[in-house]
């Protein structure tokens, strides 16, 4: 025992000091990557600020001059509020079937897209990172941009928005559909493969019900996000209430009482939606609901 412990005692030493001399590199790295972050945020802000029109910290002490107005206009009109609900309740529905239609449209794109970009089950295996990039560039390319150029060719309204929110959300999904692939079992569509069942078939009886649950997971969870996309698309001139909002803020004052109507909208409604899509996502995730 004397012997081993003999023996071991210098190769124990190097091991502790190897691992010391790992820790100190980790931190010193950890260190340097922080500070060059901090750095780069803080030249960023100054750059930003420098070329803004007012400065950061002179017009921070304003920032709720607007809506101490919104809400002072709105508590001197209150009476009207709820007639303002009920007429911008129709811009709301459209904002919504937007969202809808965008999610559903996405996440079948994005379904196909998926499936022939994982590995073991794509139709072409040699185009699979043809088709992974083309979902990179669907993913980085802003659901406004998109937007912006259909306007210009079609024209204002919900079209433009419903295929810039499908466009972004196919690349999206199809990005989280074929991390959700990869833990497929492979089993099902060898057995299928073997009684002679086309690619199509092997899919759709022996991939899409065991990866169904996370699809429609990760669909509700998108169908949140193109809610607020949709609004947004609104201020370009993509219909819905987000049009509604741009038009009473741009009135300024006597519309702010409108402005908050439509607030009070569309905050209602994203959070009843995320309700009902946590509760829905927990459930077929396994959790409780």
């Amino acid at each position: 025992m004397a012997e081993i412990s003999a023996h071991s005692g210098p190769g124990t030493t190097d091991i502790r000091a190897h691992y010391l001399e790992l820790i100190q590199r980790k931190r010193l790295y950890g260190g340097l990557t922080l500070s060059i972050f901090a750095l780069l945020m803080v030249s960023g802000f100054l750059l930003a600020d420098s070329r803004n029109a007012g400065g950061f910290w002179g017009g921070i002490l304003n920032i709720f001059d607007f809506p101490a107005q919104v809400i002072g206009e709105a508590s001197e009109k209150i009476a009207l509020m709820p007639g303002h609900l009920v007429t911008f309740f129709p811009a709301l529905i459209e904002t919504i079937n937007i969202a809808a239609v965008s999610t559903l449209v996405g996440a079948m794109l994005g379904t196909v897209l998926s499936l022939l970009s994982t590995r073991g089950l794509a139709r072409y295996p040699r185009m699979i990172p043809l088709f992974r990039r083309l979902m990179d560039i669907m993913r980085a390319i802003p659901e406004i941009v998109i937007a912006l150029v259909l306007i210009f060719v079609l024209g204002g309204g919900p079209v433009p928005a419903m295929i810039a929110i499908a466009f972004h959300t196919a690349g999206a999904l199809g990005k989280l559909f074929s991390e959700v692939n990869e833990n497929a079992s492979l089993k099902p569509v060898e057995g299928l493969q073997s009684v002679g069942a086309t690619w199509l078939q092997r899919m759709w009886l022996g991939v899409i019900p065991q990866v169904a649950p996370n699809y429609l997971s990760y669909g509700l969870l998108r169908f949140e996000i193109n809610i607020r996309a949709s609004a947004i698309l609104g201020f370009v001139g993509a219909g819905g209430i987000g049009y509604e909002l741009k038009n009473a803020i741009s009135w300024g004052q006597g519309k702010f009482d409108e402005a908050a109507a439509i607030f009070v909208l569309l905050f209602a409604a994203i959070v009843v939606f995320d309700q009902i899509s946590s509760h829905f996502r927990n459930r077929l995730t396994g959790g409780k609901g």
